[in-house]
C-alpha cells in the first residue's frame, strides 16, 4: 500500500531541494485536529521525486493472499534520503487496517448505510535526522494521522527524546527502555525498532560522500569497513569467515542481488563491485 492510501489526505511529495533553511515536518495534524503543533526539523528536505519512484520496480513484498477469511493487515514503510554530505532523513510509517466487510453489515443489518471500505485503525508516521558519520539522531518529529482513543497524541513530543540516541548499535534497547510499554505508542516503538536496520543500510549510500577510511569504520577488519555490522548477524560475526577475511585485508564482498544486476548488464561481477 503507497504512503497515505485510503487516507482522506494523502502525504504530499517531499519539497524541493534547497541549499538551506528550514525543513517543516510536511505532514500535519491528525483529521479531528486534537494533534499537538510539531516541531521543525532543520535543513534542505529531501529531493522532489519526478516521473516514476526510485522505489518502483521491485517484486511484490508478499506472496498472492490464500483462500481464507481476511482479518487485519499491517504496513510498515520506512525509506531514507540523502539531505547533505553529514545528513540523512530516514522517514517511517506504520498503518493498521481491518476489511471494512463486518463493519458494512452490521451497520446495515441495523438500518444505516455504508460503501464497504476498510477501517484505518492507526497511522503513525515518524521523521528522523540522522548524522553522518556517526549516526546520531538530531532531530526527530512523530505524527499520528490515525489512532483510535483521543488521548492517543498527547505521547508524541515525549518522542524527542530520540535526539541525541545513536541509531547504530543499541538502538532498539534505548528505544525500549525510554518508550516501551506506558512510556510510548506500542505501534511507533515498533516502527522506530525497524528504523534502526534502514538508517545503516542507508550508509553505504552515504559512504561516497566522504573520502575512504572516514565513518564508522574498524581498523582492525582493513580499511574502511563498517564497524557496526560486525557481530549483527550469523554472516558477520566476528570469529566467522567473512569478518575475518575484510581484517585479512580482502575486498568489501558484493552482495548477491549487485552481482546480478552486473550479470544482468552483461559484464562480470568480478571485474565490477558495485558494493566499492
Amino acid at each position: 500500500m503507497a504512503l497515505g492510501a485510503g487516507h482522506a489526505r494523502p502525504f504530499p511529495e517531499p519539497l524541493a531541494p534547497a541549499d538551506s533553511g528550514p525543513l517543516s515536518v510536511v505532514w500535519h495534524a491528525g483529521g479531528d485536529g486534537r494533534q499537538p503543533a510539531q516541531p521543525e526539523l532543520t535543513g534542505p528536505p529531501p529531493p522532489r521525486v519526478t516521473g516514476p519512484t526510485p522505489w518502483e520496480g521491485h517484486p511484490a513484498l508478499l506472496p498472492p493472499d490464500p483462500d481464507l477469511e481476511p482479518l487485519h493487515q499491517r504496513d510498515y514503510v520506512v525509506r531514507a534520503w540523502k539531505r547533505s554530505d553529514d545528513s540523512m532523513l530516514i522517514r517511517g510509517a506504520v498503518m493498521d487496517i481491518k476489511p471494512g466487510q463486518p463493519f458494512t453489515e452490521r451497520i446495515i443489518a441495523a438500518g444505516g448505510d455504508d460503501d464497504g471500505r476498510p477501517l484505518l485503525v492507526h497511522h503513525m508516521v515518524v521523521d528522523l535526522v540522522v548524522r553522518y558519520p556517526d549516526l546520531t539522531i538530531t532531530d526527530a518529529a512523530v505524527v499520528f494521522e490515525a489512532f483510535p482513543n483521543a488521548g492517543c497524541p498527547g505521547i508524541t513530543t515525549h518522542y524527542r527524546e530520540l535526539i541525541g540516541l545513536s541509531i547504530a548499535r543499541g538502538f532498539t534497547h534505548q528505544v525500549r527502555e525510554r518508550f516501551g510499554g506506558p512510556r510510548g505508542c506500542t505501534h511507533t516503538t515498533a516502527l522506530l525498532q525497524a528504523m534502526g536496520p534502514v538508517a545503516v543500510q542507508a550508509v553505504f549510500g552515504m559512504r561516497g560522500s566522504l573520502p575512504t577510511g572516514d565513518g564508522p569504520v574498524d581498523r582492525s577488519a582493513g580499511p574502511d569497513q563498517p564497524s557496526f555490522m560486525r557481530d549483527t548477524c550469523h554472516v558477520w560475526a566476528a570469529d566467522g569467515e567473512r569478518w575475518q577475511a575484510l581484517a585479512m585485508g580482502a575486498s568489501h564482498p558484493q552482495p548477491l542481488a549487485m552481482q546480478q544486476r552486473v550479470r544482468d548488464s552483461g559484464l562480470d561481477p568480478a571485474r565490477l563491485n558495485l558494493a566499492e
